[in-house]
């Protein structure tokens, strides 16, 4: 068994995944449209643009993250969870956690704690909470 979050975005998804995967190196995501699915399953998804995204997937090393559009009238965004990377090096995790940031909002910069290396906290600019931090407090 194994958890994998679900991100629901407010007409971003697209551009969201795909700005994860470039800033981590991952593959391009997987994207179905809700133009892609059959007619009768369309037809329960009123209001909901044919070229928006009905599931997309985002794989990388051990990293999978399923996301989507919202539909009209649900929430978008995080409330009370953050996804937590942990990266390899401290030049690694200062780099993402400075791409995240761009066009986001700091809440905890980057920076050494008692418990590893580089530690940050960061809602990027599609709202998405986000802690960054080193693997196992290695220093290189």
């Amino acid at each position: 068994m194994h958890i994998t979050p679900y991100l629901f975005f407010d007409g971003t998804c697209e551009a969201a995944l795909t700005f994860y995967a470039k800033l981590l190196g991952a593959p391009a995501p997987e994207i179905l449209r809700f133009a892609d699915m059959p007619e009768a399953d369309r037809a329960q998804m009123a209001g909901m643009a044919d070229d928006a995204v009905m599931n997309a997937t985002l794989r990388h090393g051990g990293i999978e993250i399923l996301a989507s559009d919202s539909a009209p009238g649900d929430e978008a965004g995080m409330a009370g969870a953050s996804l937590h990377l942990a990266l390899d090096s401290v030049a690694e995790a200062h780099r993402v956690f400075a791409g995240l940031a761009e066009g986001g909002e700091v809440g905890m910069p980057m920076s050494e704690t008692f418990w590893t290396p580089a530690f940050g906290t960061v809602r990027d600019r599609f709202g998405i909470r986000w802690m960054v931090s080193v693997e196992d407090g290695v220093a290189a």
